[in-house]
C-alpha cells in the first residue's frame, strides 16, 4: 500500500501528510484484530427484519449524522441529506458507495479499496496510474471496471456536478486504458507542470466510483437535463460497497448489509463486517441523542454529548471515547474567529492581535467544549491542527515569540499602546482615528458551543478598553451574508465564526489556503474559506508553490514562513481545536471499537466506522454477549 506523504516531511505517526506514492507497500489492506479477540461470526443470510424491530444483536445504531428524512440515493449529488450514505470528502462515506484508495488520518496513509495496489506517478508527476481489484463487482454482480472510474469523471464533467466543479481546475481527464488500467490526467500550467499535484491524488480518496451502465440509465431518464439529474432520488442506484438502503422515513434510515459484497475476496477484507444493519434514528437535538446513547440505544455518537467523561465517571455507563482523557478526542478542525478586514480598526493588526491574545482560550476549552479539546499549551496555535504529523510540519521555534495561550491582557494593552490605540477622552473606550472601537461579534443561533466562545471574545473586548458586542443571527441569514465574497461583509459582521478543514491528505496546505488564499475573494458564492478577505501576494505565492514542491526541508521552510504571516497579520485567529468527528461509543451490545493503542494495525482513526479507512472498524466488531 502507498504512504501518500503529502506536502511535508516523512512521517510515520498520526500524519496528515502526503506525497507522490513511492513508497512500497509493507502492510495488509485489512486491520489486524489483535491476537486475544476474533471477529464476530457472521449468520447465514436471513430473511430481513423489520426495520422498525430490528434485531438489537444485528444493529449498530448511530446518532449526530442524519438531521432530518433522507431526500434520496443519489451519489451525483449533494443534496440528498443522506448523512451515512453519501459524503464525498477527505475521508469518504463509503457505506454504500466507494473510492479506489481509503485515506487514514491516523498514519497519512491511502489504502487500496476498489483499487489493486499502490498507485504511481510518472516522472513529471503529471499522470497517476492505477489498477483496479479484479474481484471488485457492483450489486448486480457485473463487473467493476476501470471504464466505470472513466465514465464517472466525464459524468461529473458533463453536468458540472459539485464533484466535476471543485475538480476540473485541476484534472484534466481519467482513461481507461484497458478494462483494469486507470489513467488519471493532470491538468497542466503553462509551464507544463501539473497545476496542483495533491489535489490530483487526492480525487482517489475522496470521489466515488459510479456504475457507467447505470449512470446511463440515469441520463436518459433525465434527457440530459443538469438539474433534474441532480435532483433525481436514484431509488434504482446500484452500489459497490458493504451495505445498501433498506428503508427511510422521517423518523430513522436503516442500511442493510449486502451479503454478496465483493470485499469478502482474501484480496480485501476477507469477510463481510460484523453488524447486518446500520440504523440512524432521527433525534431532535443533542440532548435526545445523548439520552439514547446513556440508555444503551445508540453505538455510535457522532454528536457533541456535553461532558462526557461523566457518563463512565459518574453514571458509571459502559461508554467511552477514542481517548480515556481530556480531550478525549482527536483534534483535527480549528473552528475560528475571523475578522472583517474592511471595518475601520479592524483593518490594523495591532487591534486584531490585541483581542486575540487577551482572548481566555481555557475557559472556551473548559465551557464550550467541556474539555473535548487540545489546549494551546498542548498545540501551540500555529496552521495546523493537533495532530503529530501536521505539529512537525513546520519549525515551531522559529514561531514561539509570535503563538500566544491566551488571558494576556496586559500584553494586549500595551500592544495598543505602543500602537497609539488608547482611551483620549477617559470613558473606558479606546479610540482609533478618533473613533472609539466598537465592533460586533457574531455566529449563528443555536450553534451552542460557538455562542459560547464568542461571549468570551466579547469579554476579552471590555479587559482591554475596546466594546465587543453579540448578535446570533440565525443560520439561514448568517451563511448567505458570510459566503458573499464578492462585496464588503456589512456592518455587524465585525468578528465571526466559521470553519476549517479537518485531516485529509491535502492537509495542511489545503487549512492554510482556506484561511489565507486571495483567490476566494470575489466570489459570489464562497464556502472555501478566507471569509474576512485577507489580502497578502506573498502568502498567496507561498501557498502556490507548495502542491508541486517535493523537497522536504523546503515544504518545511514555506509552512513555517505561512505561520509567521499568519501569527503576525492575524487575519483569522483559531479559537478551539475540534474533531473531525465526535467518536463516542456505548458497548452496552458491541466491542472492540476502535480506541488508542488498541492494536490494530494499520490503526483505525475515530470517524465513526463509516469515513475512510475508518470503515475497517465494522469488521472488528464483535458483541459483547454472542
Amino acid at each position: 500500500m502507498k504512504k501518500i506523504l503529502y506536502v511535508v516531511s516523512f512521517l510515520v505517526i498520526a500524519s496528515m501528510i502526503i506525497t507522490a506514492c513511492a513508497t512500497p507497500a509493507t502492510e495488509a489492506p485489512m486491520a489486524e484484530i489483535p491476537a486475544t479477540e476474533a471477529a464476530t461470526e457472521i449468520p447465514a443470510t436471513q430473511e430481513p427484519a423489520d426495520p422498525n424491530s430490528l434485531p438489537r444483536n444485528e444493529t449498530l445504531y448511530f446518532n449526530g449524522q442524519q438531521w432530518g428524512p433522507v431526500v434520496g440515493w443519489n451519489p451525483y449529488s449533494n443534496s440528498m441529506n443522506n448523512a451515512l450514505g453519501i459524503a464525498q470528502q477527505d475521508n469518504s462515506r463509503v457505506v454504500m458507495f466507494e473510492t479506489p484508495y481509503l485515506y487514514n488520518m491516523l498514519d497519512g496513509n491511502m489504502y487500496p479499496l476498489l483499487a489493486d495496489g499502490d498507485f504511481t506517478w510518472n516522472a513529471d508527476r503529471t499522470e497517476i496510474t492505477f489498477k483496479m481489484n479484479a474481484a471488485a463487482h457492483w450489486s448486480d454482480g457485473t463487473p467493476l471496471t476501470a471504464e466505470d472510474v472513466a465514465y464517472t469523471w466525464a459524468t461529473h464533467v458533463k453536468y458540472n456536478t459539485p464533484v466535476g466543479s471543485a475538480n476540473m481546475p485541476y484534472v484534466e481527464n481519467i482513461e481507461a486504458t484497458d478494462a483494469e488500467t486507470v489513467v488519471v490526467k493532470a491538468k497542466l500550467g503553462e509551464d507544463g507542470k501539473a497545476v496542483n499535484p495533491l489535489l490530483v491524488a487526492g480525487y482517489l480518496s475522496t470521489n466515488y466510483v459510479i456504475q457507467k451502465a447505470w449512470t446511463e440509465t440515469l441520463e436518459a431518464r433525465v434527457a440530459g437535463d443538469t438539474t433534474a439529474l441532480l435532483a433525481d432520488t436514484a431509488e434504482d442506484v446500484v452500489w459497490s460497497g458493504p451495505y445498501s438502503k433498506y428503508f427511510a422515513d422521517d423518523t430513522k434510515v436503516v442500511f442493510i448489509r449486502d451479503d454478496n459484497y465483493w470485499g469478502q475476496d482474501a484480496s480485501m477484507w476477507g469477510k463481510l463486517p460484523s453488524p447486518k444493519y446500520l440504523a440512524h434514528v432521527i433525534f431532535k437535538d443533542n440532548a435526545a441523542g445523548t439520552t439514547a446513547l446513556q440508555a444503551g440505544e445508540v453505538d455510535v455518537s457522532q454528536q457533541f454529548n456535553s461532558n462526557v467523561q461523566d457518563l463512565w465517571l459518574t453514571q458509571g455507563l459502559p461508554i467511552s471515547t477514542y481517548l480515556p482523557e481530556a480531550p478525549y478526542q482527536i483534534g483535527a478542525t480549528l473552528p475560528t474567529a475571523f475578522f472583517n478586514l474592511n471595518t475601520p480598526g479592524l483593518d490594523q493588526a495591532a487591534v486584531r492581535k490585541a483581542i486575540a491574545i487577551a482572548v481566555d482560550y481555557p475557559t472556551i476549552i473548559a465551557n464550550a467544549m467541556t474539555n473535548q479539546s487540545a489546549t494551546f499549551d498542548q498545540a501551540p496555535r500555529s496552521l495546523m491542527n493537533p495532530t503529530a504529523g501536521e505539529q512537525a510540519s513546520y519549525d515551531s521555534a522559529a514561531v514561539k515569540d509570535l503563538q500566544w495561550a491566551g488571558n494576556d491582557v496586559e500584553g494586549a494593552k500595551k500592544l495598543l499602546d505602543d500602537a497609539g490605540v488608547v482611551d483620549t477622552d477617559g470613558d473606558g473606550l479606546r479610540e482609533y482615528n478618533g473613533k472609539n472601537l466598537s465592533f460586533v461579534a457574531t455566529c449563528p443561533n443555536g450553534w451552542s458551543d460557538w455562542q459560547a466562545a464568542i461571549e468570551v471574545v466579547a469579554a476579552a473586548g471590555k479587559e482591554i478598553g475596546i466594546e465587543i458586542t453579540t448578535n446570533y443571527p440565525e443560520w439561514a441569514v448568517y451563511q448567505t451574508v458570510v459566503t458573499k465574497s464578492d462585496t464588503p461583509l456589512p456592518e455587524g459582521y465585525d468578528i465571526f465564526m466559521m470553519w476549517s478543514d479537518g485531516a485529509g491528505p491535502t492537509q495542511p496546505w489545503g487549512r492554510i489556503r482556506k484561511l489565507m488564499s486571495s483567490e476566494f475573494i470575489g466570489m459570489p458564492s464562497n464556502w472555501n474559506g478566507n471569509w474576512g478577505q485577507y489580502t497578502n501576494p506573498e502568502a498567496d505565492a507561498l501557498i502556490a508553490s507548495i502542491p508541486a514542491e517535493t523537497d522536504e526541508a523546503k515544504l518545511k521552510e514555506t509552512y513555517t514562513a505561512l505561520v509567521k504571516m499568519y501569527l503576525t497579520d492575524v487575519p483569522s485567529f483559531t479559537l478551539m481545536y475540534r474533531p473531525q468527528s465526535f467518536h463516542t461509543v456505548n458497548e452496552s451490545i458491541w466491542t472492540n471499537f476502535p480506541h488508542n493503542g488498541d492494536g490494530t494495525n494499520p490503526p483505525v482513526p475515530p470517524l465513526d466506522l463509516t469515513d475512510g479507512w475508518s470503515i475497517a472498524g465494522l469488521y472488528n466488531l464483535t458483541l459483547v454477549n454472542p
